[in-house]
């Protein structure tokens, strides 16, 4: 099975993306924000656990993500390939999905970054915060906060699999349909 991570900051569209790459490729896209609303809202015994971690103001620890990311894999064994869309977001978090894809006798295949100007990661997401409702897309102060961790935390995890020989960088500026070509090529 064909392993992707799609990598980049926030509003580099890795989201939207990562459903188009879905839907014409037959890719399981695994979004570890969807995985924690759906084991939260479901209630299941990894959600409860989650929970009891959010509930104390701590960050819940990488082994109870990596175990919902891993629940998740096996139901699609059977996919031509999964793309990891918001995880890893550092290089704990990578080498667990590394120590994962070892168990489960898979490998992550690539990296696929997404490469976009801080500028225009700034509009894009001023622009989706007129609709998303969500507090930190309207506020471009909050918003270079958030790149600068993005920076500081996670863009490390690029190096990390670089040093395996594993990253393919992509243009991510430009019409949505011009970049999913780029995309494309990379999961062909």
């Amino acid at each position: 099975m064909k392993n992707y991570i799609l990598f980049g900051p926030p509003g580099s569209g890795k989201g939207t993306q990562a459903k188009r790459l879905e839907s014409d490729y037959g890719l399981v896209q695994i979004s570890t924000g969807d995985l924690f609303r759906y084991e939260l809202g479901n209630k299941t015994e990894l959600g409860q656990l989650a929970q009891s971690y959010m509930d104390q103001g701590r960050l819940v620890p990488d082994e109870v993500t990596v175990k919902m990311l891993a629940r998740k894999y096996n139901e699609h064994r059977d996919a031509p390939g999964v793309i990891f869309d918001g995880f890893p977001r550092t290089i704990a978090q990578a080498e667990a999905l590394d120590h994962l894809m070892d168990q489960l006798d898979e490998e992550i295949t690539a990296l696929i970054s997404m490469d976009v100007d801080k500028d225009e990661l700034v509009q894009r997401l001023l622009e989706r915060g007129k609709t998303s409702g969500r507090a930190d897309d309207a506020n471009e102060e909050v918003i270079r906060t958030r790149l600068q961790v993005y920076e500081n935390e996670t863009s490390p995890v690029l190096s990390y699999y670089e040093n395996q020989g594993k990253v393919q960088r992509i243009n991510g500026m430009g019409a949505i349909n011009i970049v999913f070509q780029s995309l494309a090529a990379c999961v062909r």
